[in-house]
C-alpha cells in the first residue's frame, strides 16, 4: 500500500492533470489516499479575510519593490526611558528655527524648554567625565520637558542616566558647509560675539573679504576640506556625521568609513527623528507623528507663522557659489553626503510606515541604496 501511495505522490507532483491516471476513479481513489495517508489536506491553511489581507499588502509590495516596515519598528520614541527631548542640534541646519519652533510649541503643549548658555568656545566633542556632566543637567529638569545644546550624540544610559528622546536635522552637506563659511564672515555674527565676550579679537580683514569660489579654486588650506583630516583650524563643522557618531576618536577623521557606518548606527537604533531641512513638509509631519507629546501642532504653528521663522539667522551676506565649484567640494564630501541620503531616505521611510495615503512623499530616484542595506 505504500509503494502505491508512493506512486501516486509522485504523479501528482510530477503531474498535476487527471491524464497521468487511467480512469477518473483512479485519480479519485489516489486523492483519497493522499489525503487518508499524508495529512496533506488536514494541513492546507484556510483562506480568511485576514490573509487575504496581508497577502496583497505583501503582492503590493513586491510589485513596489519595497517592504514597509511597520510605525512602532521605526519609533525609537518607545525605547526613552524619560519623556525628555535631547536636541544636539547640528549647525547651520536651520536649527535655530527648530528651536524657536520647539520654544512656541512647549507653551502650546505644556512642557519645558532648556538651552545651553551661549559659550566663548563652544566644545562639540566632549571628555567622559564631561559627557557625564551633561548627561546629570540635562535629566535634572523635571519632565515633559526639551534640552537644546550644539554637542555630539551622547548615551545617558551609560552613566546610569535614563535615556531621553533624541532628535536631529540634518542638511545637504555641500550648501551646509557653504553655509557656515559666510556665517563666521558676517558682520552682525562678531557684533553679537563681541557684545557677549568683549575682549575677542577681530580676525584678519582679508581672511573676513576672502569669497568661498576663491577658497576653493585656489587650494586654500581653508577649503581643501581632506579625507582623514582631523585638525580644522577655525572649526568649520564640515563633518555633519560626528553629531551622530559620537564623542569617541573614531568619529573625528573627514569623511571616513567608520564615521559614517556608527552615525547610521546611532541614527537607525537612537534618534527617533532625524528631520531634512530642504524637506521642511516631511520634517514636520514626522516629529507631530512620532512625537505627539512634544510636536503637536508643528506644521501648523510652522506655516502660520512662516514669516517670523524665515527672518531667524538668515544671512543676506552669502553670495552665491557656482554648481562647478560645488561639484569640486562634492568629491571630498562622498560619506558625508552618503550619510544625508541616508537620513532623508529614513524620513520618507518613517512617513511611508503609517501608511497613510493623504501624506505625499518625495520621489526617490530607483538607483539610489536602499535604507536598510546593511550598514
Amino acid at each position: 500500500m505504500a509503494t502505491k501511495v508512493s506512486h501516486y505522490l509522485l504523479e501528482i507532483q510530477t503531474d498535476r492533470t487527471e491524464r497521468a491516471y487511467a480512469s477518473a476513479q483512479e485519480y479519485k481513489e489516489a486523492l483519497e489516499a493522499l489525503r487518508r495517508n499524508t495529512g496533506v489536506e488536514r494541513s492546507k491553511p484556510q483562506r480568511t479575510l485576514e490573509s487575504e489581507i496581508v497577502r496583497s499588502e505583501e503582492v503590493l509590495q513586491e510589485l513596489t519593490g519595497e517592504i514597509l516596515p511597520d510605525p512602532w519598528e521605526l519609533n525609537n520614541t518607545a525605547k526613552a526611558d524619560v519623556e525628555l527631548l535631547f536636541f544636539n542640534r547640528v549647525p547651520k541646519v536651520g536649527s535655530q528655527t527648530f528651536m524657536e519652533l520647539l520654544r512656541r510649541l512647549a507653551i502650546r503643549n505644556q512642557f519645558g524648554f532648556h538651552r545651553d548658555a551661549v559659550q566663548r568656545v563652544e566644545t562639540i566633542r566632549l571628555a567622559p567625565a564631561d559627557q557625564q556632566i551633561l548627561a546629570s543637567i540635562v535629566s535634572a529638569h523635571a519632565p515633559p520637558a526639551s534640552y537644546i545644546k550644539h554637542v555630539c550624540y551622547t548615551n545617558f544610559t551609560r552613566f546610569g542616566y535614563p535615556s531621553p528622546i533624541y532628535v536631529n536635522v540634518v542638511r545637504d552637506p555641500i550648501e551646509r558647509v557653504i553655509s557656515w563659511y559666510y556665517y563666521v564672515r558676517a558682520p552682525w555674527y562678531y557684533v553679537e560675539r563681541k557684545r557677549a565676550f568683549p575682549d575677542l579679537p577681530l580676525p584678519d580683514p582679508a581672511w573676513l573679504k576672502k569669497d568661498f569660489e576663491t577658497c576653493v579654486l585656489s587650494g586654500d588650506r581653508e577649503c581643501r576640506y581632506i579625507e582623514g583630516e582631523t585638525h580644522e583650524g577655525i572649526g568649520d563643522h564640515r563633518r555633519q556625521t560626528l553629531f551622530f557618531c559620537g564623542h569617541e576618536p573614531q568619529c573625528t577623521p573627514f569623511n571616513t568609513v567608520e564615521a559614517l557606518q556608527r552615525a547610521k548606527r546611532v541614527v537607525e537604533q537612537q534618534y527617533a527623528v532625524v528631520g531634512v531641512l530642504e524637506d521642511m513638509n516631511s520634517t514636520l509631519l514626522a516629529l507631530e507623528r512620532y512625537i505627539p507629546r512634544f510636536f503637536r501642532g508643528a506644521l501648523r504653528t510652522y506655516w502660520e507663522e512662516l514669516n517670523t521663522f524665515n527672518r531667524i539667522n538668515r544671512n543676506a551676506f552669502k553670495p552665491p557659489v557656482s554648481e562647478e565649484v560645488k561639484n569640486i567640494v562634492r568629491a571630498n564630501f562622498t560619506r558625508e553626503i552618503e550619510f544625508y541620503e541616508f537620513c532623508k531616505q529614513r524620513l520618507h521611510m518613517q512617513l511611508k510606515a503609517l501608511r497613510d495615503p493623504s501624506i505625499a512623499i518625495p520621489p526617490t530616484p530607483s538607483d539610489r541604496p536602499r535604507l536598510y542595506d546593511r550598514l
